[in-house]
């Protein structure tokens, strides 16, 4: 006989799979996680998007603490013709000049909002591409946000992360590695293999091999041909 479950279960446990044993201890592993420091971040655009692979994203929302972990990012380096700070400093790319570890959001294809993190010191301009995310808390609400209770649609590319963590032009400035509601901590365990492709989606410098990705993830992005 099929045991109903138990009266105060939450939207969110059922959205679990069976068998995600893993992934609920990593959920209990979020709440005493540490924040990480500006210090911690490598001041190097490649190596910092490569460090952010198994990093902790945490949003804290009235709604309650979404997070999980970082496991695709692609790196946008000072001079490079597909970075939003080629053109130089404007009023709507003024946060990937920041120094290292601030929070760049943009609006494209009039639709999606991307997060992004600047990457080297205060008045260069290059930053690090959230592309995907692995879901650990708050799955509900970004099941809400999202329209699917398809756990590994949830944040899998940079606009569907996005709208999964509630991500404005609110928090557009805002340091991830400050006090604030959005920031990065360490990671709840350590990434598998990172792998490295061409970056997906631009066609200014297409061939350079700037994004990075945790290998065997069912959360990555992008055609598999590039995540083998």
């Amino acid at each position: 006989m099929k045991r109903k479950a138990p009266k105060g279960a939450t939207k969110e446990a059922a959205l679990r799979r069976p068998g995600d044993a893993a992934r609920d201890t990593a959920r209990e592993l979020t709440q005493n996680i540490r924040r990480l420091a500006r210090g911690e971040l490598p001041p190097d655009t490649i190596a910092l998007a490569r460090f952010l692979i198994g990093k902790t994203l945490v949003h804290e929302t009235r709604g309650g603490r979404l997070s999980g972990r970082i496991v695709e990012t692609e790196a946008y380096l000072p001079g490079d013709a597909a970075a939003h700070s080629f053109i130089g400093m404007t009023p709507r790319n003024r946060s990937l000049f920041l120094e290292r570890g601030h929070a760049y959001v943009y609006f494209t294809y009039g639709s999606h909002f991307m997060l992004n993190m600047s990457a080297e010191a205060d008045g260069t301009g290059a930053g690090i591409l959230l592309r995907a995310v692995e879901p650990l808390e708050g799955i509900a609400a970004m099941a809400r946000r999202r329209g699917t209770k398809e756990l590994t649609e949830l944040a899998r590319g940079p606009g569907r992360l996005a709208q999964a963590f509630g991500i404005t032009k609110k928090q557009d400035g805002l340091d991830f590695v400050g006090q604030g509601p959005l920031w990065i901590g360490e990671p709840v365990r350590p990434p598998a293999e990172i792998g490295v492709s061409v970056r997906i989606g631009i066609t200014k410098e297409a061939h350079r091999e700037l994004r990075f990705y945790e290998r065997g993830s069912a959360f990555v992005s992008g055609p598999r041909k590039l995540s083998p």
